[in-house]
């Protein structure tokens, strides 16, 4: 009995926090205070507004309508009131404002990078924008002038004329860890100065070409966007961008864009008012487990080139369609994404070294980079693959599937190619593989197809058991394929 009254009063002292282990003490001591960082950053985060001049055909838009049926007694009514006024004045004219006439356009967040007024937001925030408007932390506000922006990072610059502004530290979002604490300040909704945490849940996410997101779960909304994503030390790590969302709202997902990148593009937009990247005139994919071990590499790594644009960079070093890049002036491709980050980083003109992957060995080629014309992307050359015969049979299918016939030399050399064979017909494992008629098998397995009949040859000594892997081209992109005869 005593026994048990013994273990009831320790229970209950648990319960009531007369008495807790050592290790859940630590923990509760090592929850993070933000009130001192807050406290610091706050003054140089800002609120940014934009405006639109009204035109004759947008005049009668509201910008946010009440929802239908919403009635003053629903608790959401104030809450649309407040902060999402319609478009149209009150007054003797109940269609809106005139032509000319100021409307509001959207609300976003920024932060001070630079005491004499240099604030950085999101592209997205500003973009279309025909007025700028900076409400400081004091509730001072200021016309912006929009330095630049850059819709490839989503960074944009903007300039205010006030000095003695409170900045924010910058700091090193390399040294960020996946778990660490972090703070959003911004204007969620048009709430300004609002702060939100969380930790860092992942680095390196691929949602776009130039940039490898911070990802949190720290709660961000639309009006978030441009504002610090701020480190235990008060620096600024990210800028909030972009969330994952079902609904528009915040499901415990955000992104934001590490400070060093975009250092590096406020920088271009201070000193030129633009970016400057370089290009090498590729489209490239990724490189799957499906194809890399039939292909003869040790892993699922590189950017494998899908076209080659005429007379660009790459087709003067000597890239082909199908190579594989694995290097790029030293540095590793470990995923395509990170192509297009090393290459744009480079300045035009620079010579660099690569390494491709083709057929099974390694290569080594020197490529001049290009300069990239603003919104431009890997072109293609407008060829046409050549059509399937019309009222002839096709040739027999083979073990993969297929029926080939051979091309034409000049339909090659319109095309670019060295060899390779065109698809007249496609079933069983080469139809399930998604390849049809009019596309263009240029390799097997590493090697080469230079006719119909080689084709049929390469085919027949195929091992049953295991699938291969076909380099089809369709139009002017390229793609390893897997197929099991």
């Amino acid at each position: 009995m005593n026994r048990i009254m013994l273990a009831l009063s320790l229970s209950f002292a648990v319960l009531v926090g007369v008495w807790a282990p050592p290790q859940a003490v630590a923990q509760v001591r090592q929850l993070p205070d933000f009130a001192d960082l807050v406290e610091r950053a706050a003054p140089a985060v800002v609120n940014i507004r934009t405006t639109e001049r009204a035109r004759s055909d947008r005049a009668q838009l509201p910008q946010f309508p009440m929802p239908e049926g919403l009635d003053e007694n629903d608790p959401f009514y104030e809450f649309f009131r407040r902060f999402f006024p319609p478009r149209q004045s009150p007054g003797p004219s109940p269609r809106g404002r005139g032509p000319g006439d100021e409307v509001p356009r959207g609300v976003g967040s920024g932060f001070v990078i630079a005491n004499d007024g240099y604030v950085m937001t999101n592209h997205h925030v500003v973009d279309g924008a025909d007025e700028i408007y900076v409400t400081l932390a004091d509730k001072r506000e200021f016309r912006g002038k929009l330095i630049g922006s850059d819709r490839r990072t989503d960074v944009a610059l903007v300039k205010i004329d006030v000095t003695d502004l409170p900045k924010l530290a910058i700091g090193d979002s390399h040294k960020l860890r996946v778990g660490e604490w972090v703070v959003a300040i911004g204007s969620p909704f048009g709430l300004d100065s609002t702060v939100t945490a969380g930790i860092v849940s992942a680095k390196s996410r691929d949602t776009g070409d130039y940039l490898p997101f911070i990802q949190t779960d720290v709660a961000v909304n639309p009006g978030n966007s441009g504002g610090p994503l701020l480190n235990m030390a008060g620096e600024v790590v990210g800028i909030n961008s972009q969330i994952y969302s079902r609904t528009g709202g915040f499901m415990g997902i955000s992104f934001a864009i590490p400070i060093d990148e975009a250092m590096r593009v406020a920088d271009q937009l201070r000193t030129s008012g633009r970016v400057i990247r370089g290009r090498i005139g590729v489209g490239i994919a990724e490189v799957t487990r499906d194809v890399a071990g039939p292909l003869g590499l040790p892993k699922a790594a590189g950017a494998l080139v899908r076209s080659v644009e005429g007379g660009g960079p790459a087709e003067r070093a000597g890239i082909e369609v199908g190579d594989i890049i694995q290097k790029f002036d030293g540095k590793a491709i470990d995923r395509s994404s990170d192509l297009p980050r090393l290459v744009g980083g480079t300045a035009p003109g620079a010579k660099v070294a690569m390494q491709v992957w083709r057929r099974g060995e390694q290569k080594n080629l020197t490529i001049t980079v290009g300069e990239m014309e603003p919104d431009r992307v890997a072109t293609q050359n407008g060829s046409q693959t050549p059509q399937p015969r019309g009222g002839a049979a096709p040739p027999p299918v083979n073990a993969l599937g297929l029926a080939v016939s051979d091309i034409p030399e000049e339909r090659k050399k319109e095309l670019r190619l060295r060899n390779g064979v065109l698809v007249e017909a496609a079933e069983g494992g080469a139809g399930r593989a998604g390849i049809r008629a009019g596309d263009i098998v240029m390799t097997v397995n590493n090697q080469e197809v230079t006719s119909a009949r080689q084709f049929g040859e390469i085919v027949a000594k195929l091992d049953r058991s295991k699938a291969a892997v076909l380099l089809v081209r369709r139009g002017d992109n390229a793609q390893f394929v897997p197929v099991r005869p």
